[in-house]
């Protein structure tokens, strides 16, 4: 198939005024405001970008949208695009339940509402989906409540919908993240979260079958205990990966090499892994993203950065029944828009 083209960075709406900040600040006590409409845009992610299992996240230019409007006692859902038809269109609906979980965390209460969603992020496929439903539910729920978002409390509401952090961190503080945990407890404990401004000019190009993969298959194929060696290079990689993502970008290559989880999921997705081979005989850095099946290969577009490469140009047509998208990297994260009641 032929090259997606995402909505473009410059028919986005400017941000609201904290979407930059990785901890804008919750007035708390500060008198809320009622709204008759939030319009939410959250961005897919990347995550794992090869040895960062579980830790890195890249937010992308391919967005759900959401409009929720208040009122009456119960939930309205309406789905177009991704997932139209094949999700529910009630209470158990994803972002139905991150907005609920968001109003107890925050002490307010909406009884009823309409949820529209426009989804253009393919569920199932690596692309943070689940996450995106997550943050933009809750990035809502601080909207209806009328305090801003606060984005360092969201991430951690976040985690502890989603059981990992990775995803949810580059969907709410956009650019390149580094997620992790505090707890004795990885699945358990509190989700954390910096952002790193990405190399000038760094963008993606996803490859994306038609295929799902569950994650919780993909996750179900990885060893309980792996060798000392190979979880030393990864760490070696992973370190080397955020130099080559913030400035040193020549570096992908060697820097997205992994030896944690990525051959583990061969089984679940043996034509993901080959193209990954393929690609990386080539002098390309891919990777897969987060549980798969989606490919992704990184790197500087259209001789932005020092003259670094053309990834878009250089990157080949998608195997059939695949799609490629040519994305770059979302700056700000989820953004909110209310529409104060009269």
């Amino acid at each position: 198939m032929s090259a997606a083209v995402p909505p473009s960075t410059a028919d986005r709406p400017a941000a609201e005024s904290s979407a930059g900040s990785a901890a804008a600040q919750s007035t708390g006590g500060a008198q809320r405001r009622p709204c008759d409409q939030v319009r939410v845009r959250v961005p897919a992610t990347s995550a794992n970008l090869g040895p960062g299992f579980d830790a890195f996240g890249l937010a992308l230019t391919l967005y759900d949208d959401l409009v929720v409007t208040p009122g009456g006692s119960g939930v309205t859902v309406q789905v177009s695009g991704c997932g139209e038809g094949e999700v529910p269109l009630d209470e158990t609906h994803l972002v139905v339940q991150s907005i609920r979980a968001g109003l107890e965390a925050l002490g307010a209460a909406v009884p009823g509402f309409t949820l529209r969603c426009e989804n253009r992020i393919p569920h199932g496929r690596g692309l943070g989906s689940s996450s995106a439903a997550i943050v933009g539910g809750l990035a809502a729920a601080y909207a209806l409540a009328g305090e801003p978002v606060d984005r360092e409390r969201l991430v951690v509401l976040a985690n502890e919908l989603e059981g990992h952090p990775d995803n949810v961190a580059a969907a709410a503080l956009g650019g390149f993240t580094i997620a992790w945990t505090e707890g004795a407890e990885p699945t358990e404990g509190r989700g954390r979260a910096v952002r790193l401004e990405p190399a000038d000019g760094l963008a993606a190009v996803a490859y994306v079958p038609d295929n799902r993969v569950l994650t919780k298959e993909a996750r179900g194929l990885l060893p309980g205990v792996v060798s000392h060696t190979d979880a030393a290079a990864n760490a070696g990689k992973a370190a080397l990966l955020v130099a080559a993502m913030t400035g040193r970008p020549e570096l992908l290559l060697t820097a997205t090499e992994d030896r944690l989880h990525q051959e583990y999921r061969e089984p679940a997705m043996p034509e993901s892994l080959a193209l990954v081979h393929k690609l990386r005989g080539s002098g390309l850095a891919a990777i897969v993203s987060g549980a798969g099946p989606t490919v992704a290969v990184l790197g500087i577009q259209d001789g932005k950065g020092a003259g670094h490469g053309n990834l878009f140009g250089g990157t080949p047509e998608p195997p059939d029944g695949w799609t490629k998208y040519e994305l770059e990297i979302d700056p700000v994260g989820v953004q909110v828009w209310s529409m104060e009641a009269g």
